[in-house]
């Protein structure tokens, strides 16, 4: 099967499972399978862009890694390493005839087919490992990173660290994010952000959360329940880079609507700004210069113009022009 469309997506024809490359269409599980009934699954998002020197795989390592400890937390064990993740990441988008996509690594607790399991136990089932991949345009739409976007402060109280771990991207967790979608569209805006228990700033949906004040970029810390992002962490070290000084501090509510500038970072959404909040207008109501500059920055970056950060191997490529990290 040839790369193709699917309701507007082009996906790659082949998926890879426990360790090999299977058609897109056998890549299926039973209907009993526990991660369907109990959310026992881990995740990753991980973009591929094209670059300059041809299709490069962005923080491949820390994306992986983050996967294997998501996995250890729910003591998924399996037989895969790091490396076996990464090397599975690359041979996938090779094998994709995609110049840039998006990648969904997937850790979960199957059916075990000879003894069926059915209850809350998650022992007696198999761990499967799956690694998709397919052509996913800007999150929250192309015109978002220019104009950006409506959000509201959710009624949904983002979930506890010592109820789900917040900082394991896992299956279960996102069903608190899609209360927090589900009313902000519902709502008329594009995008929710959450509170955490004790009614500090936490998150979007899926997206970590930066405010501008007078200069300084401001994020909520792992202890508001935040999933400590691969392009958080990314857009710190290019502010850092740049003298833009970063402060990790909780960040009661009411700062949002006097932020100079707000914006989203995650895998997805990559630098999205944020105009107005609760429709209260965030700066003059469209991108600020620190989002921009930092905008400019992270692309150069992923389009391979520009070396990461101290030189950091952001960047994993697949084709021939490069076979080793940049």
């Amino acid at each position: 099967m040839s790369t193709k469309d699917v309701n507007t997506l082009r996906i790659a024809p082949k998926v890879w499972r426990n360790g090999e490359l299977i058609d897109w269409n056998d890549a299926r599980v039973h209907v009993m399978t526990h991660a369907i009934h109990y959310g026992s699954s881990v995740f990753e998002g991980i973009r591929a862009y094209e670059t300059v020197n041809g299709t490069a795989i962005f923080r491949l390592t820390e994306h992986m890694q983050r996967l294997m400890n998501s996995a250890k937390i729910y003591r998924m064990d399996h037989k895969f390493t790091r490396e076996d993740f990464c090397k599975a990441a690359v041979d996938l988008v090779g094998d994709s005839q995609l110049e840039a996509c998006y990648l969904r690594p997937v850790i979960f607790r199957g059916l075990n087919e000879e003894k069926p399991a059915f209850g809350v136990n998650p022992f007696p089932n198999p761990v499967d490992a799956y690694i998709a991949a397919w052509d996913w345009g800007k999150y929250l739409g192309e015109e978002a990173l220019e104009a950006g976007v409506d959000v509201c402060v959710s009624s949904w109280t983002r979930i506890t660290t010592n109820s789900l771990p917040a900082v394991a991207k896992a299956g279960a967790n996102y069903m608190n994010s899609q209360l927090i979608k589900m009313e902000a569209i519902l709502a008329g805006f594009s995008e929710g952000i959450a509170l955490d228990d004790r009614g500090m700033v936490s998150e979007g949906s899926g997206e970590n959360l930066f405010i501008v004040n007078n200069g300084t970029l401001i994020t909520p810390p792992l202890g508001s329940s935040i999933l400590p992002g691969i392009t958080r962490d990314s857009v710190v070290e290019i502010a850092q880079e740049l003298g833009i000084p970063v402060k990790e501090t909780t960040v009661q509510r009411a700062a949002l609507y006097l932020a100079d500038e707000l914006f989203f970072t995650g895998t997805a959404a990559e630098i999205t700004p944020i105009r107005s909040v609760d429709r209260i207008t965030i700066g003059e109501g469209k991108r600020g210069e620190i989002t921009k500059v930092l905008q400019d920055r992270f692309f150069e970056i992923i389009r391979g113009e520009r070396p990461a950060p101290n030189d950091a191997p952001w960047l994993t490529y697949v084709n021939e022009k490069k076979t080793a990290n940049a």
